[in-house]
């Protein structure tokens, strides 16, 4: 009996959340280039625009993730290992990446070609993809009721590996840049080989969902709160060694507690009712006809419909295929409002250390704004997954309808850094952070409403590739390309006027985006009254 109630907890969709919450945390070196850019950058002789190309491929590599997902679905709905083989084929891609740039950087390499520099950053940085696809898409597999939620959990948790992998390497490696690129080849790695093993679809539902993802919302937030204190703390008096060793063993043991609330979970869950994927399914052909539900089972069959069917498979939230999704207007609409928004976003975090150093920012106060950003980037996907759910239930909100907000304000947020006044880089960062980070949330969530879980993995991944597209048109042809034409001797500026114009061209493109969003809202507003909000109805 104590055998089989251990492979009940070691089994359950309780430990698969903890399991991949531990994965992103240590999956977001995307969000860090800032701490090893200038050591690439001068072992390697680049200047700014070749840094840019350098940082483009990291985005490409990390967004192009239409394999993972492609690899995802198609095993997800034949065997139960198709998470930990997303999982393994992340792993492997990011050990080489990075090793080979730390041994690049290291000198054990002559300065490299840049081509292969990129593609270095480029395997190094698609093994987060798989990280990410496998995670998310067994979340909302997992709990298709409350998607926002749990895709603002997995999505928040990668917003914060950020400022976790600079804890760690200040607490270990002591602020050596060449070292932190050892330590991203190998920590991510070893993470992922020994849990991704629990990470699993359950098609259990039912009990108390909502209460216990609260509760891990709760303490997704106390985490991002103590991280952001801490790098206060470390910003305005510094923090000795043995006090960064003290600092990471709490914020290991509030990581570890986590495993506790799911056994905790899962022993409360598991003595209430539980629904089967039948009576999943018994439940939707209640809700609106057995029609929706043959047509569900049947969209993946035929890849070419026409254009009438799209509407109607719109209009009922089926699980269309990627080559289906791609023939539907909404898709496309998304994907412009996704390279507006997360291209200028990710455009600002890639050149905060060059901003910073432009208005006169020191090294150590530029790497706190890169882990301050990790805590926006976390409120914004945590904060936009929970917010949109809590709207859609109480409300019947239309998802669309935040990410036209928050793409107004990304805007904003732009205007505010290209002023170039004292403290604006703080201000106007928190505000692109935040907004940034909702879209990461918003995003995925909106494509399971609108083009259903079956294809999830392969169809948000393609909208993902829009992030690479916008950021090599801001980072190089905008943000690059302005800054070495306004540097002196040296491939250096300083002043206000080396990133102003640059960033006032961003908040005019993301005012587009958040106008296209606002398409996007319209389009599907009558979407989300008649079938998101009914189908929640039923839920409570």
């Amino acid at each position: 009996m104590e055998f089989a109630n251990l492979n009940l907890y070691l089994n359950s969709k309780w430990l698969s959340v903890v399991a991949s919450i531990w994965i992103q945390c240590t999956s977001g070196s995307l969000y860090t280039f800032s701490i090893y850019s200038q050591t690439l950058k001068s072992t390697q002789h680049y200047d700014q625009s070749t840094l840019d190309v350098v940082s483009v491929s990291k985005d490409i590599g990390a967004n192009v993730g239409v394999l993972s997902g492609l690899i995802y679905d198609f095993f997800a709905r034949r065997t139960t290992a198709g998470p930990w083989l997303v999982h393994f084929l992340g792993l492997v891609q990011c050990f080489l990446g990075y090793f080979l740039m730390w041994a690049a950087v290291a000198g054990l390499f002559p300065p490299l070609p840049v081509p292969l520099m990129c593609l270095f950053m480029f395997v190094a940085a698609h093994a987060q993809s798989y990280f990410n696809t496998s995670n998310v898409v067994t979340g909302v597999h997992n709990f298709p009721n409350y998607s926002g939620t749990i895709v603002g959990i997995m999505k928040g948790f990668l917003g914060l590996s950020g400022a976790i992998l600079i804890l760690v390497y200040r607490t270990i490696f002591n602020n050596k840049p060449t070292l932190y690129l050892l330590m991203l080849a190998l920590l991510p790695p070893i993470n992922t080989l020994l849990l991704m093993w629990f990470v699993r679809i359950h098609k259990t539902r039912g009990g108390e969902e909502r209460k216990y993802l609260n509760v891990f919302s709760l303490m997704a937030l106390v985490i991002a709160a103590y991280l952001m204190v801490v790098i206060i703390l470390e910003n305005v008096v510094g923090l000795q060694s043995f006090v960064r060793i003290f600092v990471f063993a709490v914020l290991m043991v509030l990581l570890a507690s986590l495993f506790g609330m799911a056994f905790k979970a899962q022993e409360r869950n598991s003595s209430g009712t539980s629904e089967n994927f039948l009576d999943e399914q018994s439940q939707l052909i209640a809700e609106s006809g057995p029609e929706k539900v043959d047509a569900r089972e049947d969209s993946s069959d035929y890849p070419f419909p026409d254009s009438n069917n799209q509407r109607t498979s719109l209009q009922q939230g089926e699980n269309l295929n990627l080559i289906q999704a791609v023939q539907t207007v909404n898709f496309w609409v998304l994907f412009i409002s996704m390279a507006f928004g997360m291209g200028s976003g990710l455009a600002t975090v890639n050149n905060l250390g060059q901003i910073g150093e432009s208005l006169g920012y020191s090294s150590h106060e530029t790497g706190s704004l890169v882990s301050l950003w990790s805590i926006w980037n976390f409120l914004g996907r945590f904060g936009a997954g929970y917010v949109s759910d809590y709207f859609l239930h109480t409300r019947g909100w239309a998802r669309p309808l935040f990410m036209v907000n928050t793409l107004m304000i990304m805007s904003i947020g732009h205007v505010v850094i290209a002023s170039g006044l004292p403290g604006a880089l703080y201000g106007g960062s928190i505000l692109v952070g935040i907004c940034y980070g909702s879209q990461w949330s918003l995003m995925p969530t909106i494509t399971s409403e609108i083009f259903g879980v079956g294809h999830m993995g392969s169809i948000f991944n393609t909208i993902t590739i829009a992030n690479p597209v916008g950021s090599y048109i801001f980072s190089v042809r905008v943000v690059g390309y302005i800054y070495d034409k306004e540097a002196s001797e040296g491939n250096t500026c300083i002043g206000t006027h080396c990133f102003m114009l640059s960033f006032l061209i961003m908040a005019s493109a993301t005012f587009l985006g958040s106008v296209t969003a606002l398409c996007l809202f319209l389009r599907t507003k009558n979407f989300y009254d008649q079938i998101i909000r009914r189908r929640i109805q039923n839920v409570r």
